[in-house]
């Protein structure tokens, strides 16, 4: 399935990037636990996992992944958010904290904590566009996507609010796809995302 996508990195700071990685090897993808900004250079794809987006952007700063994430999506490579990674990928925080850099490669606005706290989590079945039957999403402490800016379009919805978005080479879901089992929507970030680029 690979074809010519090299290998896809997982974001290895916080959060569930584990589960990332052993979806992408579940079909046949090479995937690798990044951890220092240089591993950037062979991938061709990077996801940004689930967690806690203030944490994650801690780390990102301390270990200087900022600038380097930016040159490499400038220089082609394909970008997935998942929940807080969708928080961090967007060019808008809205109830961010004061000190909450964004990476602003996406055109959206992304609300932090949408549903609530951490015993609001829920699952619910969701419409993905392309794909041909509906999605369990888990949304757990989840944001959703509260606007689209230019180029930027809805893939999914739950209760009115934008649950997962498309931007070129950028792809946002604010539930937990890595947590259901179910390889779809990391098959749809290798053979349509990824392979845009």
């Amino acid at each position: 399935m690979a074809g010519s996508v090299t290998t896809i990195g997982v974001l290895a700071l916080q959060g569930a990037f584990r589960e990332h990685i052993m979806s992408f090897e579940a079909l046949g993808v090479s995937a690798l636990a990044v951890r220092k900004p240089e591993q950037l250079d062979g991938c061709s794809g990077l996801v940004i996992p689930g967690g806690e987006s203030t944490a994650i952007a801690k780390l990102m700063v301390t270990y200087g992944f900022y600038e380097p994430i930016r040159r490499r999506f400038a220089d082609g490579m394909a970008v997935w958010g998942t929940c807080a990674g969708a928080i961090l990928i967007a060019k808008d925080i809205v109830d961010g904290l004061p000190d909450q850099e964004p990476l602003a490669l996406m055109d959206v606005a992304v609300r932090r904590n949408a549903y609530g706290r951490q015993i609001d989590s829920f699952e619910a079945d969701l419409d993905f566009d392309d794909l041909d039957e509906p999605f369990r999403g888990v949304f757990i402490r989840a944001p959703w996507i509260e606007s689209l800016g230019e180029g930027a379009v809805a893939l999914a919805t739950h209760d009115g609010h934008i649950v997962a978005a498309r931007e070129e080479r950028l792809l946002a879901t604010t539930f937990h796809p890595e947590l259901t089992g179910d390889p779809r929507v990391h098959r749809y970030f290798v053979e349509s995302v990824v392979r845009s680029a």
